[in-house]
């Protein structure tokens, strides 16, 4: 029998064509989270915390960076590795809120806003502002000066050194706040920062760049997953830049689904990460069992990967 051969041209034309296949494949695709911010309520015993959240079918695991807010109450390097190993290509990411300062944390000043009335007092510094009227002990901040950023970028540091795989990025949509023009009483799209020239949503993206950069010059592969802010996704840079997103609120509204109407906005702007091949996951808040397999069909249905969890995040939830 006559051995063919492949030509030089051809067999480089296979290896091109390998290499793009190899290059679509998802680096990361999980298909089950778990979002427990609250360990400490998941378990009062912290080994058992952990070993429940090991053991957990999920494929990822978005948790705070601390087991509780006690002195060394920081998971241990060990903890996540126990956590991650619980499942093949688990993935373990660290919460963040990089759009309010929150008064429970370490780097909160009481000077800050020492009367508690939920407006910063004189010596509090310039990027604090309001509470937040539906998160108390949450006060929103301008995220673009550097104050601020110092204070986050550090933190950053912390969750790479301690094990993480990434970070979940949360009030992304801060931006959105400072959208609203009061005088007009309108939200105006895409307005205009007057303090950097950028436009407020430019400053969000830039600061999650710098999140980024900061993060993977540490770890190459370091997870970043923005939740909310569907409308960044309108910036190709910006869907590049991300690991994937998470969305609150999508199909679920207390004990009722929402209408298609109703959801159907936010994912006429998730449908732009698909082609980026990039998870798009969903926490949903049901207060009725009765919805819940409808939920899981609206998401298959969008190629989402949905959790069902009680809003304080205290639980493992539901997700498949």
């Amino acid at each position: 029998m006559a051995h063919r051969t492949i030509s030089t041209t051809a067999l480089a034309l296979l290896l091109v064509l390998a290499q793009s296949s190899q290059a679509d494949q998802p680096t990361f695709a999980p298909r089950s989270f778990a979002y427990v911010l609250q360990a400490d309520q998941l378990n009062k015993n912290r080994a058992e915390a952990t070993q429940q959240l090991a053991t957990s079918d999920r494929d990822l695991i978005v948790m705070d960076q601390a087991y509780s807010s006690t002195a060394n109450g920081d998971w241990t390097t060990e903890e996540i590795a126990t956590i991650r190993s619980g499942k093949p290509d688990r993935r373990v990411v660290a919460y963040l809120s990089i759009g309010e300062a929150e008064d429970y944390r370490p780097y909160w000043q009481k000077h800050w806003d020492a009367d508690k009335d939920g407006r910063p007092d004189p010596t509090a510094p310039s990027f604090l502002n309001i509470e937040n009227p539906d998160w108390k002990g949450n006060y929103r901040v301008r995220y673009w000066q550097p104050e601020w950023q110092k204070i986050i970028l550090p933190i950053i540091d912390r969750i790479v050194a301690q094990g993480f795989d990434g970070i979940y990025l949360d009030i992304v949509d801060a931006y959105e706040f400072y959208e609203y023009d009061a005088p007009k009483k309108a939200w105006l799209d895409h307005r205009p920062n007057p303090e950097t020239g950028n436009t407020y949503r430019q400053d969000m993206i830039a600061w999650i760049s710098a999140i980024a950069d900061r993060s993977r010059t540490r770890k190459k592969d370091f997870l970043v997953i923005p939740q909310n802010a569907a409308s960044l996704l309108e910036d190709k840079n910006y869907r590049e830049l991300i690991s994937g997103i998470a969305i609150e609120d999508l199909f679920v509204e207390d004990a009722t689904l929402r209408t298609e109407k109703e959801s159907r906005y936010i994912i006429s702007f998730l449908e732009k990460l698909k082609p980026h091949n990039k998870p798009i996951l969903v926490v949903d808040y049901p207060q009725s069992e009765a919805i819940h397999a409808s939920a899981f069909e609206l998401a298959e249905k969008n190629g989402f990967v949905l959790l069902l969890t009680d809003r304080p995040l205290t639980t493992l939830g539901q997700s498949k």
